[in-house]
């Protein structure tokens, strides 16, 4: 037999007893692992009795204080420190002036569209929750910097918007589950909502 044919001979037994080796089993690549996020089941507090809204707030969460360089008053952030996220609370007095609370609603629109450039999608939705209250809440896809975005306003006295944000590299596909687990708390924050009318006049 000619040398060549010996090597190939050789090499074709290799390749059977692998083949054998291996079984009829289909190899499929295993995908891309993520850190397993553990939740908590839902539980709720009550807020800090010192602003003109009040709601409940997730255990797993902490009021604090904004502090940024525009911050105006009761102004706050829900902060979920294990997580990194935070959702960002800003409120205005509306005093009955039709043309103001155009304009901060117009504002809120404004702001979630910004994030147009990035967003796969965005989706808007009316909410009518149990106590009376009416709640624009969008949701947004894709590698954006806020998630979830809403406000809420009686139309007469009070208006309050929140975003929710990361301070994470992580990417959204990753987080969904924390994502979902904090859009049920807000939600729920919605649906306990209350204002106090002593501040519904303070400018």
């Amino acid at each position: 037999m000619p040398k060549i044919d010996k090597y190939l001979s050789v090499l074709i037994a290799i390749v059977f007893i692998m083949i054998n080796a291996c079984g009829s089993k289909d190899y499929y690549p295993k995908p891309k692992g993520y850190n397993r996020i553990e939740l908590p089941e839902h539980a709720y507090k009550h807020m800090p009795d010192t602003l003109p809204y009040k709601f409940e707030i997730s255990n797993q969460a902490q009021l604090i204080k904004d502090s940024s360089w525009n911050t105006q008053p009761y102004w706050t952030i829900l902060s979920y420190p294990e997580h990194k996220a935070m959702v960002e609370f800003t409120y205005y007095p509306v005093n009955d002036d039709e043309k103001f609370l155009r304009s901060i609603i117009t504002d809120a629109y404004t702001l979630t569209s910004k994030h147009q450039v990035k967003a796969s999608a965005i989706e808007e939705s009316i909410v009518q929750t149990p106590n009376g209250k009416t709640a624009s809440i969008s949701e947004l896809e894709g590698e954006v910097p806020s998630q979830v975005q809403f406000f809420v306003t009686d139309s007469s006295k009070h208006f309050l918007r929140g975003a929710l944000y990361f301070q994470t590299s992580t990417k959204n596909d990753s987080l969904a589950p924390v994502i979902n687990y904090i859009k049920k708390d807000i939600l729920h924050l919605l649906n306990t909502l209350q204002w106090k009318e002593e501040y519904a006049t303070t400018s």
